[in-house]
C-alpha cells in the first residue's frame, strides 16, 4: 500500500509534462554533469600540456617534427627510456611479490589492530614524494643504519623507495577482493589432498588474477612516472623520462627534447591505462560475483608462519624503519641531541636558504591542500557518477570508457609539463582579463589535477555497486535525475568521501612536480622548501630539512588516519 501511494505521489510530480521534455531535462543535466569536469580537464591540463608539446614541434610559424630524428639518435635516449621501464617492470614485480602476502594477512585473516595496520600501510602511498626521498637518503647514507649496504645513490635505492610507495596499492587492491572470496574451493581442494601452496596456485590464485593484473599495471604507472623519489635519490645518473623532462625544462630550455619525450611518456601512459582498464574491469566482475560479505577468518600463527614473516619484515623494516630514522635524526645536530633543528623551522634557515619559514610554508600548504581537495572532490565526484552509469548500447559504453580513460591521464603525464605548461597558457586563458600565473589559485588548481584521478578511483567503484535497478525503479516512479542522485547515488557515495577527501588533501599536500614551477617564493609550500633546504650546503639546514620532513610526514599521516576512520565502506576504492 505504502508503494502504491509512493508512485502515485512521485508519477503526480511528472503529470503534465511531456515525455520528449523530461528527457531533454536528463540530458541537459547530464551534459552538465559532464562537460564541466571536461571543460576544466581541457582548460587546466590538455590545453597547457599540448600547448607545451606543440612549441617544441614548432619551427618559425611550421610543424618541424625533425626533433623525433633527432633526440632518438641519441644514445642518451634510450638509456633513459630503458632506465625508466626497466625500473617500472622491477618497481612492479617486487610490489607485487611483496603485496601479496600482505593483502592475505592483512584482509584475509582477522587479528587485534587489523585496522590500524591497513591504515599503516596506506601512509607511504600519500607522503610526499620530497619526503620519502631524504627518509631513505638518511637511512642509506654513510653513517645511517644501513649505511653499510652501499645503496646510497644507487639503482637499488631508488627500487626500495618505489616499492615503499606502491606496496598498499597492491595490498589494497588484491586485498579488497581476496577478502570476499569464497573460502569453501579453496578448502575442498585440501579435502581432496592438495597441499596448502597447491591449494592456493590452483584455486585462489586464478581467482585472484583480475585484482593482482590490475594493481600491477597500476604500480608500473607510478613506478614508470615517478618523479621526486629519483631527482632525490638518484640525479642524473639514474634519470628517467620524468626527470629528464625537468632537466631540459628548466636547466637548458630546450622545449623540443621536452616535447619529444613527453611523447613517448604519453605513449607509455595510455598503454598502461589501456592495460589498468581492462583488468580493472576484469576485477569489478570477479567481486561482484564472489560472496558479498567478508570471507576473513581468525589469523593462525602456525599455519600462516609464511605470508605473516614476509609482512612483518616488510612492513616494520621497509615501511617503520625509514619513518623511524627519519624521526630519530631529525634530533641530531653537530652539537648532540637536541630540539635545535624544529626551534629553526622558526628561521629562513642558515644563510638565509629561505625566503619563508618553513611554519609560513606549512600554513600555505594547508590552505592550498584546502581547496586542491575542494575542486578535486567536486569534479572527481562528477567524474565517478558520469562513468559509473551503465548505457544499454555499445556507443554509450565506449563513451564512459573513454572519458573514465581521459581523467587518468593526470596520473601519468610529466606534473613538470603540466606545471610549465601553466605558465605559458594561463595568462589570459580563455581571453579573459586575468592572469592566472599571478593568481594564488594557480597552485591548487594544478594540485586538484593530480588529485582528481584519486577521488575517481576511491567513489568510482562504490557508485558501480549500486543495482541500477534502484535507479531505474526511481526513475520509473517518475523521479528526475537530481532526485534519483539524492535518494539513491548520494547516500550511497557518501560512504566513500571521507576516504577521497583524505586522499585527495594528502595528495594535494605533498605535491611537488607541478608546484615547484609554479609556486612564487612568498607562497613557497612544504614539499618546495624540502627539497630548496636539501639542495643547499650546511648542516643546519640539512637538519631543518629532516624537521620539515617529519612535519609534512605527520601531517599527511593524521590526515589518512583520519579518512580510515571516517571511511563507511570498507571496500570503497582500489588505493
Amino acid at each position: 500500500m505504502d508503494v502504491d501511494g509512493d508512485r502515485l505521489r512521485m508519477s503526480s510530480v511528472s503529470r503534465g509534462v511531456p515525455a520528449a521534455v523530461q528527457r531533454g531535462g536528463r540530458v541537459l543535466l547530464w551534459g552538465l554533469a559532464a562537460g564541466l569536469p571536461l571543460l576544466f580537464l581541457g582548460v587546466f591540463f590538455a590545453w597547457p600540456v599540448v600547448t607545451l608539446v606543440a612549441r617544441g614541434f614548432v619551427t618559425d610559424g611550421s610543424l618541424d617534427l625533425s626533433g623525433f630524428a633527432e633526440v632518438f639518435s641519441e644514445p642518451r635516449t634510450w638509456r633513459i627510456i630503458g632506465l625508466t621501464l626497466w625500473q617500472g617492470v622491477l618497481g612492479t614485480v617486487v610490489s607485487v611479490l611483496l603485496g601479496v602476502p600482505g593483502a592475505y594477512v592483512l584482509y584475509r585473516c582477522r587479528f587485534r589492530g587489523r585496522t590500524f595496520w591497513r591504515a599503516f600501510v596506506t601512509v607511504p602511498f600519500v607522503l610526499p614524494t620530497v619526503v620519502v626521498g631524504v627518509a631513505f637518503r638518511s637511512l642509506l647514507v654513510e653513517g645511517g643504519p644501513l649505511g653499510f649496504l652501499r645503496l646510497d645513490g644507487t639503482f637499488g635505492a631508488i627500487v626500495l623507495a618505489l616499492v615503499f610507495f606502491n606496496y598498499s596499492v597492491v595490498v589494497r587492491t588484491v586485498g579488497g577482493l581476496w577478502e570476499h572470496l569464497d573460502p569453501r574451493a579453496e578448502e575442498a581442494a585440501r579435502a581432496l589432498g592438495a597441499s596448502p601452496w597447491r591449494a592456493f596456485r590452483s584455486v585462489t590464485l586464478p581467482s585472484l588474477a583480475p585484482a593482482i593484473a590490475s594493481a600491477a599495471s597500476i604500480v608500473f604507472l607510478f613506478c614508470a612516472t615517478a618523479f621526486g623519489v629519483v631527482l632525490v635519490l638518484g640525479g642524473i645518473q639514474y634519470g628517467t623520462i620524468e626527470t629528464e623532462i625537468w632537466i631540459q625544462t628548466t636547466q637548458f630550455l630546450d622545449l623540443r627534447t621536452a616535447a619529444v619525450l613527453s611523447v613517448v611518456q604519453l605513449v607509455v601512459v595510455v598503454a598502461a591505462l589501456s592495460v589498468a582498464n581492462r583488468t580493472r574491469s576484469r576485477r569489478e566482475r570477479a567481486l561482484n560475483l564472489s560472496a558479498a560479505t567478508s570471507a576473513a577468518r581468525p589469523l593462525r600463527l602456525r599455519a600462516d608462519a609464511a605470508p605473516l614473516a614476509v609482512t612483518a619484515v616488510v612492513v616494520l623494516g621497509l615501511i617503520a624503519l625509514p619513518l623511524v630514522n627519519l624521526l630519530v635524526r631529525s634530533f641530531q645536530t653537530p652539537a648532540g641531541w637536541s630540539l635545535a633543528n624544529y626551534a629553526n623551522l622558526g628561521t629562513t634557515g642558515g644563510r638565509n636558504a629561505l625566503t619563508v619559514t618553513v611554519w609560513e610554508a606549512t600554513a600555505n600548504s594547508l590552505r592550498t591542500a584546502a581547496l586542491a581537495t575542494l575542486l578535486a572532490v567536486v569534479i572527481g565526484g562528477l567524474v565517478a557518477l558520469v562513468v559509473s552509469r551503465r548505457p544499454r548500447s555499445r556507443t554509450g559504453r565506449r563513451a564512459i570508457s573513454a572519458l573514465d580513460s581521459v581523467f587518468m591521464l593526470p596520473l601519468g603525464v610529466s606534473a613538470v609539463t603540466v606545471g610549465f605548461g601553466f605558465l605559458i597558457t594561463l595568462d589570459r586563458p580563455l581571453g579573459l582579463d586575468v592572469d592566472l600565473r599571478t593568481s594564488g589559485l594557480l597552485v591548487p588548481i594544478a594540485q586538484a589535477v593530480v588529485a582528481i584521478p584519486l577521488v575517481v578511483r576511491t567513489v568510482l567503484p562504490v557508485l558501480r555497486a549500486i543495482d541500477p535497478r534502484l535507479r531505474e525503479a526511481a526513475a520509473t516512479l517518475g523521479a528526475s535525475p537530481a532526485r534519483v542522485f539524492a535518494a539513491v547515488d548520494g547516500p550511497i557515495a557518501a560512504r566513500s568521501l571521507g576516504l577521497a577527501i583524505g586522499f585527495a588533501f594528502a595528495v594535494s599536500l605533498g605535491e611537488f612536480g607541478a608546484t615547484s614551477f609554479l609556486a612564487r617564493p612568498d607562497t613557497a609550500t612544504l614539499p618546495v622548501v624540502i627539497f630548496r633546504l636539501i639542495g643547499r650546503p650546511g648542516a643546519e639546514n640539512y637538519g631543518m630539512a629532516l624537521a620539515a620532513s617529519v612535519v609534512l610526514a605527520v601531517l599527511t599521516a593524521t590526515v589518512m588516519m583520519v579518512a580510515e576512520r571516517l571511511r563507511g565502506d570498507r571496500s570503497a576504492g582500489e588505493f
